[in-house]
């Protein structure tokens, strides 16, 4: 019996120690050495691992720099600071980049948007009240007021105003990752260049009528705005769309849009009662 116990152990024993000896045998010949400049990289950056340069993570980001596969400035978060450090780890030069900012494309606050004639009672989250109900607005386009873009942002740069029930931006916290944008699920809200000023503050794509039922503040696809502008703006499907490529801010006839659709960021007001 004892013998017996003793060649299980010796054997058990000469495994473990063949099978260790293998794996740090394969790990010698089969290690692939990784590029001192990942560890560099991943070092200077945010450390946010919010997905918004469209990797998995920082790390993932920092290994697709050093193979080439993305540029030095493809982290929103980081700016043009972060984009300098690593071309200068990589030796190359990089264009600048110009901070992007969420625009909140809605102005259908609670003064301006009209509800439904009976109470939505279920979860207060955008993503539910899209699929389920639409949202106690009769606009089947507008902000939803659920705040799914406040709880997604991690930096805080985004609150609901109290007062009109539409999510604000704080542009002094934002980093321009994009993840509002991408939680929002009516797409009232775009990633714009920060010096870029003129928006159409709407949604709406039902007929004229229906949409001025719907919000006092709607784009009611008069059209004006489209002939005047030279190509600048189009209107697709009763809605004013703008063309950053061909706009003109010299032939907007800003004070034509009676709803004030239409107009610059600075001008913005709210439409009350």
């Amino acid at each position: 019996m004892e013998m017996t116990l003793i060649i299980a152990i010796a054997t058990m024993g000469g495994l473990g120690f063949l099978f260790s000896s293998g794996l740090a045998f394969a790990d010698k010949k089969l290690r692939v050495e990784e590029n001192p400049l990942i560890e560099k990289i991943n070092e200077i950056l945010p450390g946010a691992n919010c997905g918004a340069c469209g990797n998995a993570g920082c790390y993932d980001f920092a290994v697709k720099v050093v193979e080439g596969k993305i540029q030095p400035n493809g982290c929103p978060v980081g700016g043009e600071e972060t984009a300098k450090l690593i071309a200068e780890i990589l030796g190359i030069k990089t264009s600048g980049t110009t901070k992007m900012i969420p625009r909140i494309l809605c102005n259908g606050n609670k003064f301006n948007a009209t509800k439904k004639p009976v109470n939505y009672i279920g979860p207060k989250n955008c993503e539910v009240m899209s699929i389920v109900s639409g949202g106690d607005k009769l606009c089947l386009y507008g902000c939803l007021g659920g705040g799914d873009c406040v709880n997604t942002c991690p930096f805080g740069a985004l609150i609901m105003n109290e007062n009109d029930e539409i999510p604000e931006v704080i542009e002094e916290l934002c980093t321009g990752c994009g993840l509002c944008a991408k939680a929002c699920p009516r797409n009232i809200i775009e990633m714009h260049p920060i010096d870029r000023n003129i928006f159409v503050f709407c949604k709406n794509q039902d007929e004229p009528k229906r949409a001025k039922e719907v919000c006092k503040a709607a784009c009611i696809g008069c059209g004006i705005c489209a002939r005047k502008s030279d190509g600048g703006i189009e209107m697709i499907n009763n809605l004013a769309v703008i063309n950053y490529d061909k706009i003109d801010e010299s032939k907007i006839p800003f004070d034509k849009c009676s709803t004030g659709a239409i107009r610059k960021i600075i001008e913005v007001n709210v439409i009350s009662k």
